[in-house]
């Protein structure tokens, strides 16, 4: 292949792997297939050129460790073909990532259309999700929650907020590497995260509203020459905060002074959360003391949760116990766990790592770019807020897309 053709061809992979991001807001559906075929081509790919050492890092062979306890654990677990549909093919994320990264170092302008994908993607969620809060309806006819809850094109699925807030830190990452930006680029900038923050507010996320809060923060404090990026983030989240609470009391109320992300107390008992999120989690841990080393197999806290002997609480049992930590407990036992956990405890070393190279020894461990994707995988990683399920390819992918670009410092 001449330096022509392969620049073409990457060029048209790239392009492909970027629809990622607005395939993710028709559902799970075309994402996931987008990401299973690019997955397994990518393989074929490393075969026929022979690039067996991308695959040979320490971080994929930890998720490749992780992915083998899981389908261990589906073959111990009492129904395994349903446990298998969720662990079997879950290592596609990772070689995903891979492939992000591979591309990279083939094009760099891979990271332009990933960036004119968000910027496309985020502008039609933000002229349709402010179109449904002020009409009622977006510009598919599809109404405003019962609860004032603006969904956009998700229709049903209240999930806005979580794909804006789980994504920005990696538009964040990808427009400080942008080069030659003009003033008026971090004026719009600017304009988008406030935007972008206030669809996060109007959709009532509470989860996700404390999580953008926290990326933000661990951005402006963590990076080290994009101040306009830390005063845009602080000025855009104060600015909207005092404006909510000014002008809607009731969404501001239902955000900042609610349980749902701390300790509860209600009827002389203490909760975790919320009564329903505590039920599910004490559910979940009953479930972990009975197989506490391989647990019941991925995605059978569904099954599981209705036999009498683990349910705990008021509301003991839903698709999955609202909190990663708790179901990799219950689901693949301390093995399954201790992968996430250790994750965590890298995540904090690597942080405070990155302080003390800086204030100390006047040097920075990860470029801004890299903080900005680290961000991303901090809101992944935190454990004192509830959560989606695990195993869900939707959120799978929103976490596994910033990877690959994590790997890069550009």
């Amino acid at each position: 292949m001449n330096k022509t053709k392969n620049y073409n061809f990457f060029q048209t992979i790239s392009l492909v792997c970027a629809l990622v991001v607005p395939l993710l807001v028709t559902g799970p559906f075309l994402s996931d297939l987008l990401i299973s075929v690019m997955s397994l081509w990518f393989l074929y790919f490393s075969i026929h050129q022979k690039l067996y050492h991308k695959f040979f890092n320490l971080y994929f062979l930890f998720f490749l460790a992780f992915c083998l306890v899981c389908i261990i654990s589906s073959f111990f677990s009492e129904k395994i073909l349903f446990s298998l549909k969720s662990s079997l093919f879950y290592f596609r994320i990772g070689v995903f990532a891979l492939l992000i990264s591979y591309l990279i170092d083939q094009n760099k302008n891979v990271l332009n259309y990933f960036y004119y994908a968000f910027l496309i993607t985020f502008l039609a969620l933000i002229l349709d999700g402010y179109t449904q809060y002020f009409t009622g309806t977006n510009i598919f006819n599809i109404p405003i929650n019962e609860s004032n809850r603006v969904s956009s094109f998700f229709g049903d699925e209240l999930i806005l907020g979580s794909y804006l807030t789980r994504l920005f830190p990696l538009f964040a990452a990808l427009f400080v590497i942008r080069a030659n930006k003009k003033w008026w680029e971090y004026f719009y900038f600017f304009i988008f995260l406030f935007l972008i923050f206030g669809l996060v507010v109007i959709s009532r996320e509470r989860t996700a509203f404390f999580l953008f809060i926290l990326a933000s923060l661990y951005i402006f404090i963590f990076s080290s020459k994009q101040y306009w990026l830390k005063l845009t983030l602080i000025l855009a989240i104060i600015l909207l905060i005092t404006f909510v609470k000014i002008k809607e009391n009731k969404i501001y109320n239902h955000l900042v002074h609610s349980p749902y992300i701390a300790l509860g107390l209600k009827q002389n008992q203490f909760y975790l959360f919320s009564m329903h999120h505590d039920s599910l989690i004490r559910t979940a841990f009953s479930m972990f003391l009975d197989k506490p080393i391989l647990g019941h197999g991925p995605k059978l806290f569904r099954i599981k949760c209705e036999e009498k002997k683990y349910r705990k609480g008021y509301y003991p049992c839903s698709t999955h116990p609202h909190h990663f930590y708790v179901q990799l407990l219950a689901e693949t036992g301390i093995l399954g766990f201790l992968f996430l956990f250790s994750l965590f405890l890298y995540f904090i070393y690597i942080s405070i790592r990155h302080l003390y190279e800086y204030f100390v020894r006047k040097k920075t461990l990860f470029s801004d770019y890299q903080i900005c994707l680290l961000a991303g995988l901090l809101i992944t990683l935190w454990p004192l807020v509830p959560s989606g399920s695990f195993f869900n390819n939707y959120l799978m992918i929103l976490y596994g897309l910033q990877i690959g670009f994590l790997g890069k410092k550009l």
